[in-house]
């Protein structure tokens, strides 16, 4: 797998402690929001909102199976298990989006990241520890959380055009939801009934991510309608917006560009991102529409971005899908991701987070073989 980080002159040694010593900060550091919970489990805590969603214990499974951490992972998944898997009731058969670090529900809606994350995460460590008894039958929790939100009665994807959707039952996207490059290995993993419908929606994400994003600058909304046009959704806040979920389109792209090599369109809207932002100091991000404009609050004053180390993060694993055309720019961005420490404070989570999968994805480490 391309190591991104040695292309730029970084030494093995150097890049190896680099990856261990983030996993190390947001685990165990002192800033980090990896705790311990009841019976024996643990979870992220969104450390801005203070409690522990499905976004946060997916990514933590998926960055303890990268990092071979059996013993995170385990207790992660114990407590999605224990506090957030809904066995009764109309939405039975998933995961509660919000949960408390006690274990009780805040809410008792998913939220379909969520799911798709966990879904990977399984598989992977299915391949690389094998499948125990119970909880533990990896591989097979994968496929059963993959037939549910596509067989469930109030299904996470819209059958007809294979997208998926902000939450089961509505009529509108996230375009930071689509998952093509984990598309591709449910099309090989899943229970084969349900194969040819994950390589339908791997080519789906695809083409609805060319429409979402903008021509010019390559940034997307937070939501987005099917057509790709973006879906206010609000108040209070206006979701149509390149802020904070909406970061995490280009790392995808970028990621699966690596991961199932060139695609023109993908580079296209890499390219646009990449140049947009090149020149602009981190601590100068702003909230964007998606032409570029700055947002500003009702007396006229533009909005900082809420999580600038994000998009940063964001940015350096988007610059895998720059063509040769940005290569400068690309190379800018992720020697100034290098030269970032971690956020800290309240926010960090969801910084920190997007920070370690672009460490990941930079180093060759995020991997689906």
């Amino acid at each position: 797998m391309k190591n991104t980080f040695l292309d730029y002159g970084f030494s093995k040694e150097e890049i190896e402690n680099r990856v261990n010593d983030t996993f190390y900060a947001i685990t165990e550091g002192m800033n980090r929001f990896y705790f311990d919970g009841l019976k024996d489990t643990s979870y992220f805590m969104d450390t801005g909102n203070c409690d522990a969603r499905t976004e946060g214990m997916s990514y933590g499974m998926m960055m303890s199976v990268l990092m071979d951490r059996k013993d995170i992972f385990d207790r992660m998944w114990k407590f999605s298990i224990e506090f957030m898997y809904m066995d009764e009731g109309v939405l039975k058969g998933y995961f509660a989006w919000s949960v408390a670090p006690d274990g009780k529900k805040n809410a008792f809606g998913p939220a379909p990241d969520g799911e798709e994350f966990y879904a990977m995460a399984l598989f992977l460590a299915g391949r690389k520890w094998g499948d125990g008894e119970g909880i533990y039958n990896y591989t097979a929790w994968a496929k059963k959380i993959l037939h549910t939100v596509i067989h469930h009665e109030i299904p996470m994807w819209e059958k007809n055009s294979a997208l998926i959707r902000f939450v089961p039952g509505c009529d509108f996207s996230d375009p930071s939801y689509h998952l093509m490059h984990f598309y591709h290995y449910f099309a090989l993993w899943a229970d084969e009934s349900d194969r040819p419908f994950w390589k339908r929606a791997e080519e789906a994400s695809r083409k609805y991510l060319v429409k979402a994003c903008h021509e010019k600058t390559g940034m997307n909304p937070e939501y987005g309608n099917y057509d790709g046009t973006p879906n206010p959704y609000g108040p209070p806040e206006n979701h149509g917006d390149f802020y904070s979920d909406a970061y995490r389109t280009g790392a995808n792209i970028g990621l699966d560009v690596l991961w199932n090599g060139e695609n023109k369109d993908f580079s296209k809207i890499a390219d646009n991102l990449i140049n947009f932002f090149a020149d602009i100091p981190t601590e100068e991000f702003m909230k964007y529409k998606i032409d570029g404009t700055i947002v500003t609050d009702e007396n006229g004053k533009p909005e900082k971005a809420l999580h600038p180390i994000a998009l940063l993060a964001a940015l350096a694993q988007t610059t895998l899908a720059c063509s040769k055309d940005a290569k400068a720019n690309a190379e800018k961005i992720v020697r100034r991701f290098w030269n970032t420490p971690l956020r800290t404070g309240e926010r960090r989570y969801y910084d920190n987070c997007l920070y370690m999968f672009a460490m990941l994805a930079l180093s060759g480490k995020y991997t689906a073989e």
